[in-house]
């Protein structure tokens, strides 16, 4: 958010999920994630949804989740954690089980620590029984496994993260992660005093139904107090800024990554205008959580386009976007993907 609400530190709201989510990959098409059926949309891999699938039930608790990932076809078991921003790290050894499975096989009844031989998997290697848990950054969430921007265990876990690198300590909550503390907090809920007196009401209906798990009444609400705000305040308010990004968050969540896109890219423009690199910075990185959701090719290409561009010029100006250039290498990697998956596509 911009202003003071990215410096509000607000604890998370306990939330009714186990201490580890359990996942099972079955096969390359399907998998479960806390019993839940996951299926791989066409021209994603299963791991990635079964990733996505994790990063969405993070972004609805405002809180990092854990997962136990039972990989049948890898033959390995993970301990995962995948945070709102869609940043992973493994928490512990790789378990080997007994034997890989193959499509077609039954399921290996219990893991055992033996690693005879390496599996061509994506949430783990066998285990190495000296080596230290696996931090990565942010990940690639739209594009399959990924593509590392160096040769590190990151990469070779292929868990489709692009790092293999902590994020750096002390990092102020951006993009949805901002706006999921928010939604989460119990802080204020407006940007200015005059803000409070129209939008406080409003707003915290809204966080309600969020919080509720009800995203189809929480977008109503955002749209109709969006024009309140606007008409009352004009376009380029801060209220009225805030308020789209948290309509953003909310498209998000509806499954409506397209949109949610588009808002915030909006956003990061405004921003950027009015000389708020930090805010642009945020609504860059909401832009691009979304734009890795987007599965058309076509569609992911267009805003990629507009996404990598804006940037560009962010990340040529003093501020957070010059700071670290990964992501933004991360996104012109997918663009290649994309690329490649939409010329796929145009010759079937």
């Amino acid at each position: 958010m911009a202003g003071l609400s990215f410096e509000k530190k607000r604890a998370p709201r306990t939330v009714g999920y186990p201490a580890a989510v359990p996942v099972r990959v079955y096969g390359p098409e399907s998998a479960s994630v806390d019993g839940v059926p996951v299926v791989a949309a066409p021209g994603e891999e299963i791991q990635q949804a079964v990733l996505n699938r994790l990063q969405s039930l993070a972004i609805s608790v405002g809180a990092p989740i854990h997962a136990t990932v039972h990989d049948d076809l890898a033959g390995c078991v993970v301990p995962l954690e995948v945070s709102a921003d869609g940043s992973s790290r493994v928490t512990g050894e790789p378990v080997r089980l007994t034997a890989p499975r193959t499509p077609g096989t039954a399921a290996p009844a219990h893991a055992t620590p033996s690693p005879p031989q390496a599996p061509a998997d994506r949430f783990g290697p066998p285990p190495v029984m000296d080596a230290p848990p696996v931090t990565a950054g942010p990940r690639d969430a739209g594009a399959g496994p990924g593509t590392a921007s160096g040769a590190g265990t990151g990469a070779a876990l292929g868990l489709g993260l692009p790092f293999d690198e902590p994020a750096p300590a002390q990092t102020p909550a951006r993009g949805f992660d901002a706006v999921a503390e928010e939604v989460l907090g119990d802080g204020p809920l407006t940007e200015t005093a005059e803000g409070a007196e129209l939008l406080a009401e409003p707003l915290g209906r809204i966080n309600e139904a969020v919080r509720a798990g009800r995203v189809d009444a929480a977008a109503e609400l955002a749209e109709r107090t969006l024009a309140e705000a606007s008409a009352v305040f004009g376009p380029h308010h801060a209220e009225v800024l805030h308020v789209r990004e948290l309509s953003a968050y909310i498209a998000y969540l509806g499954d409506d990554p397209v949109r949610a896109c588009r808002l915030s890219l909006e956003l990061a423009g405004l921003r950027r205008q009015a000389r708020d690199g930090e805010a642009a910075y945020g609504n860059l990185q909401s832009a691009a959580t979304a734009w890795r959701a987007v599965r058309d090719p076509e569609e992911g290409l267009r805003l990629g386009r507009e996404l990598i561009g804006l940037w560009t010029d962010l990340a040529a100006e003093p501020g957070p976007a010059a700071d670290d250039p990964r992501p933004l290498e991360a996104a012109r990697a997918r663009m290649i993907r994309l690329t490649d998956r939409a010329a796929k596509a145009a010759q079937t």
